[in-house]
C-alpha cells in the first residue's frame, strides 16, 4: 500500500461533457486516484427552487468511476444561488460597518441564520440521499473554506439576537455578566441580555470582553453548522465514508478544533507562496523564499491539522503554480509542487490534492494556475507531480510517532491578541510559527496540541505565548514530566479578557514562580541588546519586567532581565530571535541529555516511522547525511526545491 495518494480539485461543470471522458483517462495515468468535486455546484444541481438536474453530475460520477477514480464529494453550501438570496435575502452576511455583502462571489452567508441552516441541510440531505451509497464515493468535504473573506463574523441584527441568547445561556445572569466584562468601566453597565448589541460601530474601541464573547458565540456558530451537515452523513447510506471539511492557513477566526470533533479527517488548502507574499515575513525573506516557500510555514499548518484531525490529515488543495489573490504571484521553482506534496506526506498526509485540474479561461480565478492549462495541455506542475505520484507508490506505510516537542495553540488566545494587540509583530499565530520555527531549526519534530491535548510523553511542552492559559493545562504541563518552555505575552489573559487576579503568567505560575510587572511595548526600531555566551542577540517588540525571587539567567546591557528558569522550566519574558530560541532549546534538550545541531539554513527535516525526509528551501545547495539508512529517494546533496528520503532497516 502507498504511503500517500494524490488527488485533484476538479469542476466538470466547467467543461463540456465530451471532454470528460478524456480528462478523466488523463487524471489516471498520471497517477491521479482521488478527485474532489461539486463544492460550488448548488445552482447546477439545484437551478430553481425544488427543481434538481441530477443528469449531468450522474454522467460526471460514473465517468470518473470508469477510470477507478475515487471520488470526494462535497455539500456545495459555500455559494447559494441567486434565486436563493433573492427568496431569502437575510441569510448575507453584514460586515463590521453594518454593510450588507451582496451575491457576486461567494461564502456569502451567515452561520447564525436558522433560515439558511434549513436550505443547507435541504441541499446537503438531496446530494447525500442521491450519493451516499455510490461506491465510488470515499468521502465527503463539508462546504468549503469556512470564513473565508471574513465571513465568521457578521454584525446583522439577526446575528444580534442569536448573541443575546448566547450570552444569557453562557453568563447565569446579567449582574454575571457586568462582573465578567467589567461594565463599570465606562458607565457600560446592563440592566438585562435584551440590551446588550453587538461590539461594532463604537466610538472607540469596544469592551474586549464584549469582543471577545461575541469571538466565541460567531466560532460556536461555524461549528454547529458543521455539525448539523454531519449528522445527515451519520444517519444515511454510506455512512462509513470518511468526513472532512477544508480549512486554511493563516485563519483563526473561528475554534478549528471545536469543529474538528465532529470530522474523521481534517484537511487543509495549502498556498505556500501566496501566504508568503501577503504574510508578516521580511521583505529579505520573501525575496529569498520567494519561489518555494518559508520554510516552516506549511509545515507548521501540516502539524496543526493533524491535532485538529485528531492525528488523521491531508491537502486537500495543494498549489499547482502562480495563484491570483496575493500583492504578487510568483512561478514556483520546477520541482516545487512535488516539493510541498512530499513534505506534507513527511509530516502524515493521508493524500495531497492538488487545486486544481485544468484552468479555468473566465471568471475570478482565471490567473490561478492548475496542472492542466485552459486549452488541456500539461501545465509546467503536471510532470512533477505525476513524478511524486510514482515515488509514493513506491514508499511504504508509516505511521507518524509522538514527536519529542508539544506545542500549544490556543484560538481564544489568537482572538485575544486580535482585540487587544498592544504591541507591533506580536500576533499569536506568527508567535507560535517563531517558536516552532526554532524547534525545526534543530531538526526537531514538533506536535501541535490544543489546551485540551494530553501531554505525557513529551520531553519539552512550548507555551509560545498563549495569551489565554486555564489552571488545568498549567496543571498538566507541570506534572507532564516535560520541561516547559514558556514565551513572553503567555498567561495574561483571563476567560474574560481581563488581566490575571494574581498578574501575568496567570495559572503558569505554579510552574514557574515570578509575576509580571509592567511591559515595555517596542516601537520598531528599539532593541535590548544582550549576550550568551560568545554571541550577541537583541530583544524588540516586547519586553517584560519580573517580579521573582529567582535571578535571571540573562541581564541586557541596560540590566533588564531575562531568561528565568526553574527544574528545568523556563520563562522568556521578551520577543527574541529565532536563533537565540533554538539555543534555549539545545539547552534544555543537553540537560535531558540530548544533543542537537542546529541544521543549515533553509534545510528542513521531518522523520514518519522508519522514513527520514530532507527538503531544501535555501538557495544554497545543503548536504545531509542520515545515519545508517538508505537514501531512497534524491542525493545527499539538494539544491533550492529539491528533497530526499531515507529508508532505515526495521529491527
Amino acid at each position: 500500500m502507498a504511503l500517500a495518494t494524490i488527488g485533484v480539485c476538479y469542476y466538470p461543470e466547467h467543461w463540456p461533457r465530451e471532454r470528460w471522458s478524456e480528462q478523466a483517462s488523463t487524471m489516471r495515468s498520471g497517477g491521479i486516484e482521488l478527485v474532489r468535486i461539486a463544492e460550488f455546484a448548488w445552482s447546477r444541481i439545484e437551478p430553481s427552487p425544488g427543481h434538481f438536474d441530477w443528469e449531468w453530475l450522474d454522467e460526471a460520477v460514473e465517468t470518473l468511476a470508469a477510470e477507478d477514480l475515487k471520488i470526494i464529494m462535497c455539500t456545495p453550501t459555500a455559494c447559494p444561488p441567486l434565486w436563493l438570496v433573492e427568496r431569502f435575502p437575510e441569510i448575507l452576511p453584514v460586515d463590521s460597518s453594518d454593510q450588507v455583502l451582496r451575491f457576486g462571489s461567494r461564502r456569502h452567508y451567515r452561520f447564525a441564520s436558522q433560515v439558511y441552516s434549513d436550505e443547507s441541510i435541504r441541499i446537503s440531505q438531496a446530494v447525500i440521499d442521491r450519493y451516499g451509497g455510490h461506491p465510488a464515493i470515499v468521502g465527503w468535504q463539508l462546504d468549503n473554506e469556512y470564513g473565508c473573506h471574513e465571513t465568521t463574523l457578521s454584525y446583522s441584527e439577526d446575528d444580534g439576537r442569536a448573541f443575546q441568547r448566547w450570552l444569557e445561556q453562557r453568563h447565569s445572569n446579567i449582574d454575571a455578566l457586568n462582573r465578567a466584562w467589567g461594565t463599570v468601566f465606562w458607565s457600560q453597565e446592563y440592566r438585562s441580555f435584551a440590551e446588550v448589541g453587538r461590539p461594532n460601530l463604537t466610538v472607540t474601541e469596544a469592551n474586549p470582553a464584549h469582543q471577545l464573547d461575541y469571538w466565541r458565540f460567531a466560532s460556536e456558530q461555524v461549528g454547529k453548522y458543521n455539525a448539523k451537515q454531519r449528522q445527515l452523513l451519520a444517519g444515511s447510506q454510506g455512512s462509513d465514508r470518511w468526513v472532512t471539511h477544508n480549512f486554511m492557513g493563516n485563519f483563526i477566526d473561528f475554534d478549528h478544533f471545536d469543529v474538528g470533533k465532529d470530522l474523521d479527517v481534517a484537511t487543509w488548502d495549502s498556498y505556500p507562496l501566496g501566504f508568503l507574499d501577503q504574510g508578516w515575513f521580511s521583505e529579505e525573506e520573501k525575496l529569498r523564499y520567494r519561489r518555494i516557500g518559508h520554510p516552516d510555514w506549511a509545515a507548521f499548518h501540516h502539524d496543526l491539522y493533524r491535532a485538529v484531525g485528531n492525528g488523521r490529515f491531508a491537502v486537500m488543495e495543494q498549489q499547482p503554480g502562480p495563484v491570483n489573490w496575493a500583492e504578487s504571484n510568483a512561478q514556483p521553482l520546477d520541482n516545487a509542487p512535488a516539493f510541498w506534496g512530499m513534505e506534507a506526506v513527511a509530516h502524515g498526509a493521508e493524500f495531497v490534492s492538488y487545486f486544481r485540474y485544468q484552468q479555468l479561461p473566465r471568471a475570478q480565478e482565471q490567473m490561478h494556475a492548475a496542472l492542466r492549462l485552459p486549452t488541456g495541455e500539461a501545465a509546467p506542475a503536471w510532470t512533477p507531480v505525476t513524478r511524486l505520484a510514482e515515488e509514493l507508490q513506491n514508499l511504504e506505510q508509516n505511521e507518524s510517532l509522538q514527536a519529542p516537542i508539544a506545542l500549544l495553540f490556543d484560538y481564544p488566545s489568537c482572538w485575544a491578541g486580535a482585540i487587544q494587540p498592544h504591541a507591533p509583530g506580536m500576533d499569536t499565530l506568527q508567535s507560535a510559527l517563531h517558536y516552532y520555527s526554532a524547534a525545526r531549526a534543530l531538526g526537531l519534530d514538533i506536535d501541535i496540541v490544543s489546551a485540551q491535548s494530553p501531554l505525557y510523553g513529551y520531553e519539552l511542552v512550548i507555551i509560545p505565548g498563549t495569551i489565554i492559559v486555564d489552571a488545568a493545562f498549567a496543571a498538566r504541563a507541570k506534572a507532564a514530566g516535560a520541561s516547559c518552555l514558556i514565551g513572553a505575552r503567555s498567561g495574561s489573559r483571563d476567560e474574560h479578557c481581563a488581566l490575571p487576579e494574581t498578574l501575568a503568567p496567570g495559572p503558569l505560575q505554579d510552574v514557574i514562580p515570578l509575576r509580571v510587572l509592567a511591559v515595555d511595548s517596542m516601537r520598531r526600531g528599539a532593541m535590548r541588546s544582550f549576550r550568551y555566551g560568545e554571541q550577541s542577540f537583541e530583544a524588540s517588540r516586547w519586553h517584560e519586567s519580573i517580579a521573582s525571587d529567582l535571578e535571571p539567567r540573562i541581564r541586557c546591557n541596560d540590566g533588564a532581565g531575562l531568561w528565568y528558569s526553574q527544574d528545568n522550566h523556563h520563562y522568556i519574558n521578551a520577543h527574541v530571535s529565532s536563533e537565540f530560541l533554538t539555543v534555549v532549546m539545545q539547552e534544555i534538550f543537553s540537560h535531558r541529555d540530548r544533543a542537537y545541531r542546529p541544521l543549515p539554513e533553509g534545510l528542513r527535516i521531518r522523520r514518519r516511522g522508519l522514513l527520514t525526509f530532507a527538503f531544501n528551501f535555501s538557495p544554497e545547495v545543503q548536504r545531509l547525511e542520515v545515519r545508517d539508512a538508505e537514501c531512497v529517494i534524491g542525493t545527499r546533496d539538494l539544491a533550492q526545491g529539491e528533497y530526499a528520503v531515507w529508508q532505515s532497516p526495521r529491527d
